[in-house]
């Protein structure tokens, strides 16, 4: 309460207010002043010329009284009657009346009774006796006493004139003073205004300008209890707290550039090690150059990357940074391999001589592959960010031993199924066909040692060479089939290389219209599918005696799609020759697409082999996979 109490004391506001409320309080009493007395000064001059009046009117009747007398004179007693009416109402008009004061007596009031006294006392009665011609011929009292009469009538308006002049004195009076009071009251506002408002914006501006630059040390020295001192004060503690933050904030912007050159340099550890793991085949030298750069980011010792093999107790180094010692250089030599094993998460591991080891396990969300141990020299404690680099960085490696495991299965896996592909070609194309050979020599045995039986040894040597050369045939076909590959381009270019190829082996022509664009096929369907493409036109140009072909593989509109080969040659056989196995593998390889294949001989001349399937990713049951076949 003091302090407020003091506050208001001081309060800049509450000063220029309180001039500008003296201002204005004498702004109002010079306005209510003038009003007052000029309201009370209004009818002077009408009460003036009133006044004045009564002089003529006063000569006037005597001019008439006079003439009354005059020897053969007109009767003057009707005018003079009338004269004397008229001043007496003019005497007693409201407009002089009412300029005399009620409650107290001044020289006007004065004046104005010596003359109504005179009136009603002497003149009055002499204007009427002569009248009425009772007063005797006297003139020249008369004419005195009307001069003493007007003399104080003058006197009269001269009493009305300066209380007039009385009362405009006192408004000029009045109005002085308030234009005094008021320039005064304003200068006083102005030097305050310059001194406590200017001066100080002045300084806090200045203030304010130096903070913007930068100057947090500047300080304003007005600092007063009013406003505007109040402000500078809080100015200055706004100030002293920029200041603190702004050291404060230093010190964070030290603390952040340092967590995030080490995040940058995590970041780039962890980016150059997935770089060389995924990147390309995993080797020893790869891991060797993911410990040296762990050593240099963390800052610890020498360390090794253990593989532990299937079923296998003791675990084989695949990296390290150790120095050689002479020991078994294949082997962990930091700790036992059953107690570094035994742990499936980071896990520190004191030793007898005083240093510690850092493990940490190398496994993907499957399996776990080994393990990564790090040398941890005396006092050296991970921060929280190593420990997370370091089982990220971990998981990354388990992760990349894992997918190498997994592709060398799979290529394991192919190249079994290759083989198998290639027995399966084999047993139903080349070694059936070396075995009706070998039937066909048992058969030719006994007709070489019976001459007899010549003819029949010659159809026997016939249908051999026939073999002989449908076998090679085959083989050529197996070994094409076998070097068959879709590269980038997709289905269609390889469609357009198998119909340029067959073309010119031929020497006929042969179209092919291509509409894929709405069918995702895999690799393995695609090859399916061009195999038995090059099938039917190998049946084309071998059997079918052709003078041209059309080749059309096109997308239905429910996604499936649908491949027809169609020719103007003899048509289809009743049955095919004993070497000839063609439409069996292309009815094999329909029914691993899921598909059917249909042959058809056209109503006049020709055959149309078609091929119906629907993709493997429109199927709810996805194909059978076989990779032998690319």
């Amino acid at each position: 309460m003091k302090e407020k109490r003091g506050f208001l004391q001081h309060s800049l506001l509450l000063k220029l207010g309180g001039a500008l409320a003296l201002i204005a309080c004498f702004a109002i009493l010079g306005m209510a002043s003038s009003g007052i007395i000029a309201e009370s000064a209004q009818g002077s001059g009408e009460a003036i010329n009133l006044a004045g009046s009564l002089r003529m009117q006063a000569y006037k009747m005597t001019s008439l009284a006079l003439s009354a007398r005059l020897p053969g004179g007109t009767d003057a007693a009707a005018p003079l009657h009338k004269a004397v009416d008229t001043f007496e109402a003019t005497l007693q008009d409201a407009r002089i009346t009412d300029m005399m004061m009620k409650q107290s007596k001044t020289a006007l009031s004065d004046s104005y009774v010596t003359v109504r006294d005179a009136w009603y006392g002497r003149i009055k009665p002499r204007i009427l006796a002569v009248a009425d011609k009772a007063a005797p011929a006297d003139e020249v009292p008369l004419i005195g006493e009307i001069t003493l009469f007007v003399d104080q009538i003058h006197d009269l308006v001269k009493q009305i004139e300066r209380d007039t002049e009385a009362k405009i004195l006192v408004l000029r009076m009045v109005l002085g003073a308030a234009l005094l009071m008021t320039l005064l009251v304003g200068a006083l506002t102005m030097y305050l205004a310059h001194n406590d408002l200017i001066l100080p914006l002045r300084d806090l501006l200045a203030f304010a300008a130096n903070v913007g630059r930068g100057n947090l040390a500047a300080r304003t020295e007005h600092t007063g209890n009013d406003e505007l001192g109040r402000l500078g004060r809080a100015f200055n503690h706004m100030a002293e707290d920029l200041s603190r933050l702004y050291q404060n904030l230093e010190v964070r912007v030290e603390e952040k550039t340092a967590e995030l050159t080490i995040a940058n340099r995590s970041l780039e550890l962890l980016y150059h090690s997935i770089a060389r793991l995924y990147n390309g085949p995993v080797a020893p030298d790869t891991y060797v150059i993911l410990l040296k750069d762990l050593e240099n980011v963390l800052g610890v010792g020498q360390g090794l990357a253990c593989l532990v093999e299937a079923g296998d107790a003791r675990a084989r180094v695949i990296a390290s940074t150790l120095q050689p010692n002479g020991s078994d250089a294949g082997q962990c030599g930091l700790i036992s391999c059953a107690e570094c094993l035994k742990h499936q998460a980071l896990a520190v591991h004191p030793l007898h001589d005083g240093r510690r080891v850092l493990s940490l396990p190398l496994m993907d969300t499957e399996h776990r592959y080994g393990v990564l141990q790090l040398e941890m020299p005396p006092g050296k404690e991970l921060a929280q960010w190593q420990i997370q680099l370091l089982e990220a960085l971990s998981r990354h490696i388990g992760i990349a031993i894992g997918t190498a495991r997994r592709i060398e299965q799979s290529r394991r896996l192919s190249l079994l199924e290759e083989r198998a592909a290639l027995a399966r070609e084999l047993h139903d194309s080349l070694a059936q066909s070396l075995a009706y050979m070998k039937i066909q020599v048992s058969r030719l045995k006994p007709l070489v040692d019976n001459p007899q039986r010549g003819d029949e040894a010659r159809d026997v040597l016939e249908e051999l060479r026939e073999g002989l050369n449908s076998a090679y045939r085959q083989l050529r076909e197996l070994l094409t089939t076998f070097r068959l590959r879709i590269d980038g381009a997709g289905l269609a270019a390889a469609l357009q290389t198998t119909v340029a190829e067959f073309s010119s082996r031929g020497d006929i022509p042969i179209t092919l219209e291509v509409h894929l664009a709405n069918c995702m096929l895999t690799p393995n369907e695609e090859i399916h599918a061009l195999q038995i493409v090059r099938e039917a036109l190998s049946n084309v140009l071998n059997h079918a005696q052709a003078r041209q072909a059309h080749v059309k593989v096109a997308c239905a509109a429910d996604g499936s799609v649908l491949a027809t080969i169609t020719d103007d040659g003899i048509g289809v056989r009743q049955a095919a020759g004993a070497h000839h196995y063609g439409m069996t593998i292309m009815e094999e390889r329909a029914k691993n697409l899921g598909g059917q294949l249909t042959v058809e001989k056209l109503p006049v001349f020709g055959t149309r082999v078609s091929l119906h399937f629907m993709p493997g990713n429109r199927r709810k049951i996805p194909l059978p996979i076989h990779p032998a076949q690319a």
